[in-house]
């Protein structure tokens, strides 16, 4: 097939010339080996040159997918690996990492999912877990490092010290206001290269979703809005597009956007909405984001979010 995609700019100091849709959520257990692979080629093949992983994801599936779908494809692909664990030492997980994708080296690994401020002042002091990430780039097995994390104020401490190649963050309809005011225009600022995630709200604002596909434990009651109802016609929630979502986000303009990937249908739903985007105006902006405040209601906390249940509380009755 013919790429759909080409390369749009490079990736902060990375110098590494990115799609602007990357490739995310990779693997499920449940799905044979063999398919996700060629389900995550298929991504490829569309010219897709950023691909996101962790162990993590899948207990380590995640990882044997990538590597196996990168075979002799490697070159042109820029790849992001993660490090789990805060209180083990980062070269024996970077090495395991390593050993699940077969591959010599990636090229960024990110300390994964800082969630307060003191995560990071303890990982970044001298001696700290950030040092040792720094040592695995300098031994060659990442040409870059960074953080993914889910709190404004971390961010902005990471991107600030310098030390930062990459940062990962959330960037959406239905984030903190801090993530798209501040911490986007200081990356761009300080040439950190941005790759985002939570388009669609972990799912919660395209579905009656807890988030992954996880069920709602409790249909919601209540008021989504002043003369609202708690439900739709359908019997469904209140919920947005993946257009709108895409074009929200890509609109936001970070260097980056992951977008799941998992399945056929994903890849077709979400890249013809990045092909279908132009930027949206002012008044189309805060339309999505109010939408997306009465989808999110009712489906659990977003973890994403340093406050999880801001916004997400159903209005009285």
């Amino acid at each position: 097939m013919s790429p759909r995609f080409s390369p749009r700019r490079a990736l902060g100091r990375t110098g590494f010339v990115a799609t602007q849709i990357g490739i995310g959520d990779l693997a499920d257990r449940n799905v044979a080996l063999e398919t996700c692979v060629a389900t995550l080629r298929r991504a490829l093949d569309f010219g897709l040159n950023l691909v996101d992983t962790a162990p993590s994801y899948e207990d380590g599936y995640s990882e044997q997918v990538v590597g196996q779908a990168l075979a002799g494809r490697r070159e042109g692909v820029f790849l992001i690996d993660k490090v789990d664990h805060f209180d083990r030492a980062v070269n024996d997980q970077v090495g395991a990492s390593l050993a699940r994708l077969q591959l010599p080296s990636v090229d960024a690994f990110v300390m994964h999912g800082l969630r307060d401020p003191e995560q990071w002042r303890e990982l970044a002091k001298p001696g700290g877990r950030f040092e040792e990430l720094e040592a695995v780039v300098k031994s060659g097995q990442a040409r870059f490092c960074g953080i993914s994390a889910h709190h404004p104020e971390v961010l902005r401490a990471a991107i600030e010290s310098g030390r930062c190649d990459v940062v990962m963050f959330p960037l959406g309809p239905f984030v903190d206001e801090r993530y798209v005011t501040e911490i986007l225009p200081l990356a761009r600022a300080r040439n950190v290269g941005s790759v985002c995630f939570k388009a669609f709200g972990a799912g919660k604002l395209l579905g009656d979703t807890a988030g992954y596909n996880q069920p709602l434990e409790a249909r919601p009651r209540g008021k989504w809005s002043s003369g609202g109802q708690a439900a739709r016609e359908d019997g469904t929630l209140p919920r947005l597009s993946v257009q709108d979502c895409v074009s929200y986000t890509l609109t936001c303009d970070p260097d980056v956007t992951l977008l799941g990937m998992s399945y056929p249908n994903e890849q077709d739903a979400a890249l013809a909405a990045a092909e279908a985007f132009t930027p949206l105006g002012a008044a189309e902006l805060a339309r999505i984001r109010e939408a997306a405040a009465l989808a999110i209601r009712g489906k659990g906390p977003c973890w994403w979010n340093p406050d999880p249940l801001a916004g997400t509380e159903l209005l009285a009755e």
